[in-house]
């Protein structure tokens, strides 16, 4: 039984554990992103549970500079998994009156994500941003007084025993994150056919073309990069990492050849992880099992 760091109870990132790693391990929940990773890093945890990129909002840059700068610990296994949001608060469910809830709380992504169903439905109540989905839930419960609701997962509102009043408030309905779980070890989980690896690149200084060399180095060899994203090396202005994801796995003969090539050229090649990817039908969004791995 592993130890898992995530985000608070109810929140998506535990929808997300829970899809993809079943409810038989021991769960710590955490308010900030920082108490997940230093869970893993001070070994309070065997592995933790990120979330590094969304259809609509894209990278979530924070925590990839978390994983860059901060910490150590490689990918074990990459996921998506739906951010299905609700209305959620005190009164029964259905209906289309909220003319009396005067303010609604959420996660500033989560927030977003669902401004046409607030511009229509609730265009006079404030928009408070609060640090996680399933913190804003929390915070209506306990202010039992105040005419609050939370936009959050249905998850939270059994965790939090309090209604859905709308369900899938989302602007779009094509809306995934990707999860990644960080730890020192291999998990056991279900048979993939489909693996990545992660890398960064560090370019060498004044060396024109290094960037077309370094995709040349995977190009010839028809290793393909699902992902490519720079980022500032926080050293100098000006100064990028690649961050850069590869659709093989560490263990075939051409990827070592590729990563010599480009240290040849002089960049610096760090590798993140080599790990299973796991897709997510639509047909799973009507009936999750957790039972497979």
């Amino acid at each position: 039984m592993a130890r898992i760091a995530l985000l608070p109870q109810g929140s998506v990132s535990h929808e997300a554990a829970l899809h993809l790693l079943g409810d038989h391990h021991q769960y710590h929940h955490f308010k900030l992103i920082s108490e997940v990773f230093m869970a893993v890093v001070n070994k309070e945890a065997d592995y933790a549970v990120i979330p590094i990129e969304n259809t609509i909002e894209g990278s979530v840059n924070l925590h990839l500079d978390w994983i860059v700068h901060e910490v150590d610990l490689p990918f074990q296994a990459e996921w998506v998994y739906p951010s299905i949001q609700h209305l959620i608060g005190r009164d029964v469910e259905g209906g289309e009156d909220y003319s009396s809830i005067n303010k609604v709380l959420s996660h500033p992504v989560a927030m977003a994500q669902c401004q046409q169903f607030l511009r229509k439905y609730l265009p006079h109540a404030i928009q408070e941003h609060v640090s996680s989905t399933s913190e804003a839930v929390r915070l209506v419960k306990v202010n039992s007084e105040e005419n609050w609701a939370a936009i959050g997962t249905r998850l939270g509102a059994q965790t939090y025993d309090l209604n859905v009043l709308a369900s899938e408030v989302m602007d779009h309905h094509n809306n995934y994150t990707r999860f990644i779980l960080l730890g020192s070890q291999p998990i056991e989980l279900a048979e993939t056919m489909t693996h990545k690896t992660t890398i960064l690149v560090t370019l060498p200084e004044d060396f024109p073309g290094a960037l077309h060399q370094v995709l040349s180095a995977f190009a010839w060899r028809r290793i393909n990069l699902s992902r490519i994203e720079s980022r500032p090396t926080k050293r100098q202005l000006g100064n990028y990492y690649f961050y850069i994801d590869l659709q093989m796995a560490l263990d075939s003969v051409l990827l070592p050849s590729a990563f010599a090539e480009i240290e040849a050229l002089g960049c610096h090649v760090r590798i993140l992880g080599t790990y299973p990817t796991y897709a997510y039908s639509t047909s799973q969004r009507e009936e999750p099992h957790h039972s497979e791995v």
